[in-house]
């Protein structure tokens, strides 16, 4: 039998794991980030058992974000800007294959 994945899409894991890196680099101290995290769960209203799903990921993903431009990591403008290319790359590709950046 096969295992189930642990989530449930990629960018899911992938943005998991970028936080944790930056954690283990010095970057911020777990502590900080779980604080924040529980803050922007609260604000979104967020008082249901979490199974990891999309709504979960997308709140860690603002956390994210908002503490990169905190601790300077991250300008708010080119995070937008990223976004933003991101959404028209995923737009423009063919379902079913893989979603690239435009000049990556």
């Amino acid at each position: 039998m096969k295992p189930e994945p642990v989530f449930e899409a990629p960018w899911h894991a992938q943005v998991f794991a970028l936080t944790v890196h930056l954690n283990e680099a010095g970057h911020f101290e777990w502590g900080a980030w779980a604080e924040r995290f529980g803050a922007t769960l609260k604000q979104h209203g967020v008082a249901r058992e979490l199974n990891g799903g999309e709504d979960y990921f997308a709140a860690w993903l603002e956390t994210l974000e908002g503490f990169l431009a905190e601790i300077g990591m991250a300008a708010p403008a080119e995070l937008r800007m990223l976004r933003d290319a991101w959404e028209a790359a995923y737009l423009s590709t063919p379902h079913g294959m893989p979603v690239k950046l435009a000049g990556a």
